[in-house]
């Protein structure tokens, strides 16, 4: 990076922003704001998570008049057609916890009868989104495959970590990883290593 860039938070969920925070750690003289509390809740209207991540960046940067940050991330399903998608953080509802989420995933696949691991292929994919006051808005993603487990595993993460086991390792799900080992290969990590990457190289 050129020269210091600070960088508002566009994300309300706190776990999510401490991944974010903690990913972006290793991008030098980057200073990364909180998100500010009287800045309302963001309408996540768009039907891609491209469309979504910019909806949260560009309201954040309008809000601050400081650039900002935002991802949106989706859990993509084969046996069910992709989804949940765009709409994975309120698969059960608009108020859904983290385990309404997963009891909801897990009782999807058995509805249609999804078994063994090359039934419950998936796919997380992260698109991390920043947007400048100037109008100019950078943008890239990251995706990591793996499959939906049989049950939950593990006490770590949030969201469906608990039923994801990314490909290429031993079989156990992001929850039950610690921190570093999610970064290195999960979708978030992806995404926003290559940000961090685009943003040192950006003049």
């Amino acid at each position: 990076m050129t020269r210091p860039l600070t960088l508002v938070m566009a994300s309300a969920n706190v776990d999510k922003a401490a991944e974010i925070r903690q990913i972006l750690s290793v991008v030098p003289d980057l200073d990364i704001l909180p998100r500010p509390g009287d800045v309302p809740d963001v309408d996540e209207t768009g039907d891609t998570l491209v469309a979504n991540a910019r909806l949260k960046a560009r309201a954040l940067c309008d809000a601050t008049g400081q650039a900002a940050v935002a991802d949106d991330t989706g859990l993509e399903v084969d046996a069910l057609g992709g989804e949940p998608g765009v709409y994975s953080a309120r698969y059960s509802g608009e108020n859904a916890t983290y385990q309404d989420n997963v009891n909801h995933l897990l009782a999807e696949l058995e509805r249609v009868g999804a078994s063994g691991p090359e039934g419950r292929r998936a796919r997380f994919r992260s698109v991390a989104f920043v947007a400048w006051p100037d109008g100019s808005e950078l943008w890239v993603e990251g995706v990591v495959t793996g499959v939906i487990t049989d049950r939950a595993m593990g006490d770590g993460g949030f969201g469906y970590d608990p039923v994801f086991a990314p490909d290429g390792l031993d079989g156990r799900t992001f929850a039950e990883m610690t921190d570093d080992e999610k970064h290195e290969i999960s979708h978030r990590g992806r995404a926003f290593r290559a940000l961090a990457e685009r943003l040192r190289n950006r003049t």
